[in-house]
């Protein structure tokens, strides 16, 4: 796969696993359209080529800032025209994102504003360093949040309390993030990536082809009635039934020794 970026920089983190960090430390790590091309480009191609890939870690570069969201000095001035093109673009990078069969964790080292807070969203769960800032502060600048901000809070948080941080555009600790439901974890900065690596790791252990269809299970309850999102579970669990790394699974289970799964 792709690893040069401009924006980004991608590295292995052992086995199975990347760790993507956004990178324009100089203006918080706020995307531009470079940065969404690039997202855009790297969910899209883990879409359709995974390789050995069961994991992904997003995280950014420093520890001020996770991701200040848009980045606003580009956007200044921009014709209503050029807005709506860059955008667009933003919206494939949250499109591609959403569908990626690898799980992301996010490791949200610094602020989470704006855009960065729903990159945070968009990932399947995150961690936060303790100092770590949170806010969706669009309303504050005549906009509204419009990269799933006002889906995927009110799933994380619940509809009440979406609507205080949207409509308050106030930003948040991290200890409010885990209160609400935001963040799985608040942990100490300088151990907030070797924690992620490590739930990271733990999933990348398991077998590819359950997790990622299990990913996909759950993503549907939020959009289905449960006999429907039932219907769905059970045919991503046949998936599994003919799997080598079902038979690995249970035959290492009976033989007391840790499965070796190959993702077939």
């Amino acid at each position: 796969m792709r690893t040069q970026y401009q924006t980004l920089n991608c590295e292995p983190a052992g086995a199975h696993l990347l760790l993507v960090r956004l990178d324009r430390p100089e203006c918080a790590n706020a995307f531009n359209t470079g940065m969404a091309e690039e997202l855009r480009d790297l969910w899209s191609e883990l879409y359709v080529e995974p390789a050995d890939l069961r994991c992904v870690v997003l995280t950014g570069s420093g520890d001020r800032a996770f991701c200040a969201g848009g980045d606003l000095k580009e956007r200044n001035a921009m014709s209503d025209a050029a807005w709506q093109r860059q955008h667009a673009i933003f919206e494939q990078m949250m499109r591609a994102m959403m569908q990626c069969p690898l799980p992301i964790i996010a490791a949200v080292n610094g602020a989470a504003f704006g855009g960065g807070c729903e990159l945070v969203l968009g990932a399947d769960f995150a961690y936060a360093a303790r100092h770590a800032r949170f806010a969706l502060t669009e309303v504050t600048l005549g906009i509204m949040p419009g990269a799933m901000g006002t889906q995927n809070l009110p799933r994380a948080v619940g509809l009440r309390r979406a609507k205080e941080i949207i409509l308050s555009g106030r930003p948040f600790s991290a200890a409010e993030a885990l209160a609400w439901g935001l963040v799985n974890r608040v942990c100490d900065g300088t151990a907030l990536l070797d924690e992620v690596l490590d739930t990271a790791r733990t999933i990348a252990a398991n077998a590819p082809i359950a997790v990622r269809q299990a990913k996909k299970s759950i993503a549907a309850a939020s959009a289905l009635d449960p006999h429907s999102g039932y219907a769905f579970e059970i045919e991503a669990y046949n998936r599994m039934v003919s799997s080598a790394d079902r038979l690995e699974g249970v035959r290492a289970f009976n033989e007391r020794r840790k499965p070796k799964f190959q993702g077939r």
